[in-house]
């Protein structure tokens, strides 16, 4: 009987701490990214009385008798199922569909916290943080926009008003047609206006006037503030007989000393996206890569954890990638408070990359994960806890019972 009593005992604590795991999934229904917990238990060990046998002689074996000696807990494992996304109104909020989770790290702290909470905001010093101030980890992009997620992560800024000096125009790409049907004089001359920049963002307006010479093949000359009209501003475009680029020659130059830019500004025209068709002229300009001075004025986080800032002189340019970690077995981690994790000996190493590769999943900008806690679950499992205690305290009752009418057994 006293063994009866201890085994109600066991079943009391492991169900006391069932209890305790559902309590805590209840008061987490609403906190963002968090994981459902679950336990499990296991017999605990059994006391053997006789051993078992084999057949002998023609008698039959015989089973071992064993007898349990209570429930121990096999587990508490968290279940990173999916929970629902719900609208934000910060670019900020972010949400992970699939199996990743956000890397941050506290200060110069070197260990890498986990988390699947994505609220975060930029603080005073322009870092992307959460609500803790731990900061989020990624790759910045160099001065071209190239973001190297070879290298280790650091923290990540979005520095909203930085400057972006001027680029001065290196090339300009042509797209449309020239009507195959124009005559060869300066009546069906059809003229298009190029705005580059010089190396210290001035503006330049450059009109090019196409003109057809001969059969499939048509000139250009440009003119405007600074041009001198010649041999470097006037070029030929040559067609195929199906109306495809073939060829072209000459170049744009500009002279910008006036304005103290470096000069001359040699522009490379591109005309190999043209045609000559019998349909209206619509050659116009679909490119250029110069651009006038800019502040960061916005920014946007795309599905594949790109920030992307949009400047004053409306050019775009990449700030950074956000990473995202993924782990052999996310169950082994180890719960950090504040809806983190770490890393431990079972969940294997974080294997951090960036977001739409491996099994990482998307990042949406504007969202929050939920948490997965499904309550009709937890209400039926608190059901279940609380009469299992009930049952285990019978055990201890009934057994007391039984020890009471035996002491009582010699008055």
């Amino acid at each position: 009987m006293m063994r009866s009593l201890f085994s109600g005992v066991s079943g009391l604590k492991e169900h006391q701490t069932m209890m305790d795991v559902v309590g805590d999934n209840i008061a987490n229904v609403n906190t963002v990214g968090y994981k459902t917990s679950r336990v499990t238990f296991e017999e605990m060990i059994a006391q053997t009385e006789s051993g078992a046998s084999a057949p002998i002689d023609g008698f039959g074996g015989t089973n071992a008798k064993q007898v349990g000696l209570g429930v121990k807990g096999a587990s508490i494992d968290s279940l990173f199922t999916q929970g629902n996304l719900e609208n934000s109104t910060s670019s900020t909020d972010l949400a992970i569909q699939g199996n990743g989770f956000f890397v941050l790290r506290q200060g110069t702290d070197d260990t890498n916290l986990y988390t699947r909470n994505g609220s975060f905001k930029v603080d005073a010093a322009n870092q992307l943080v959460n609500a803790s101030g731990l900061k989020v980890q990624g790759w910045a992009a160099d001065a071209n926009g190239n973001v190297g997620t070879s290298m280790p992560v650091s923290d990540i800024t979005i520095p909203l008003g930085e400057l972006m000096t001027s680029k001065a125009t290196e090339s300009a790409t042509y797209t449309g047609n020239l009507n195959s049907g124009a005559t060869a004089d300066a009546t069906s001359d059809y003229t298009n206006t190029l705005e580059c920049y010089d190396s210290l963002g001035n503006s330049h307006l450059v009109t090019l006037t196409f003109e057809k010479t001969a059969s499939n093949e048509w000139s250009w000359t440009a003119s405007g503030t600074g041009i001198t009209v010649g041999g470097a501003n006037t070029g030929v475009i040559n067609f195929d007989t199906n109306g495809n680029f073939v060829s072209q020659t000459g170049n744009l130059e500009l002279d910008t000393t006036a304005n103290g830019a470096v000069s001359p500004l040699d522009i490379n025209l591109d005309f190999s996206g043209t045609t000559q068709f019998g349909t209206a002229d619509t050659i116009t300009v679909g490119s250029q890569d110069g651009y006038a001075p800019g502040v960061l004025d916005s920014y946007s986080i795309g599905t594949d954890g790109i920030i992307t800032g949009t400047y004053s002189n409306g050019s775009t340019r990449t700030i950074a990638e956000l990473a995202l970690a993924t782990f052999r077995n996310s169950s082994g981690l180890v719960k950090d408070g504040d809806s983190m994790y770490t890393a431990s000996s079972n969940s294997g190493l974080a294997q951090i990359g960036g977001a739409m590769t491996g099994t990482r999943g998307s990042i949406n900008s504007g969202e929050l994960e939920m948490s997965n806690v499904d309550l009709s679950t937890e209400f039926t499992n608190m059901i279940i806890g609380e009469r299992g205690f009930q049952a285990n305290s019978k055990i201890i009752t009934t057994a007391d019972d039984m020890l009471n009418t035996l002491v009582n057994m010699k008055r």
